[in-house]
């Protein structure tokens, strides 16, 4: 009866983190193919989803993010919030935006979480009019 206890226990836990986002996610950029950073994500107390860079893995030109067009003009690329206000929905994370900080420009958000990686979507107005890239977790 025990280890039926057990493995329902563990088998609830796993289910439960499946769908969760929080962690560090390696970014990939969908033109080139290679490493860009790694994205921190957490949830803040307002019940809503932030993600920061935490490392950068290519180097940038500019070690700022001097395209942004809000209050993260010329702020540091470490430590730059680029994901804001996802809620999680379902088994998807939407309702946020998300920022490119190499064009500067603010997108619509919605994350999904398949195994260890992340299926990111950003775009303007509907859904059909973006771009995806592909997250992979980093332990």
């Amino acid at each position: 009866m025990k280890k039926l206890i057990a493995t329902l226990a563990l088998s609830l836990i796993s289910v439960l983190s499946f769908a969760q986002i929080e962690g560090k996610w390696k970014t990939v950029d969908d033109e080139t193919g290679k490493a860009k950073s790694i994205v921190e994500i957490w949830k803040k107390s307002d019940g809503k989803y932030y993600g920061k860079i935490n490392q950068l893995l290519d180097k940038p030109e500019n070690a700022n993010c001097v395209a942004c067009k809000d209050d993260r003009k010329n702020k540091p690329l470490i430590g730059l919030e680029i994901i804001r206000g996802l809620k999680k929905e379902g088994d998807e994370f939407t309702g946020g935006t998300i920022t490119d900080p190499k064009k500067g420009k603010t997108y619509k958000c919605t994350i999904t979480r398949s195994g260890d990686k992340l299926n990111v979507r950003g775009y303007l107005g509907i859904s059909l009019l973006g771009r995806d890239q592909t997250w992979s977790k980093v332990n």
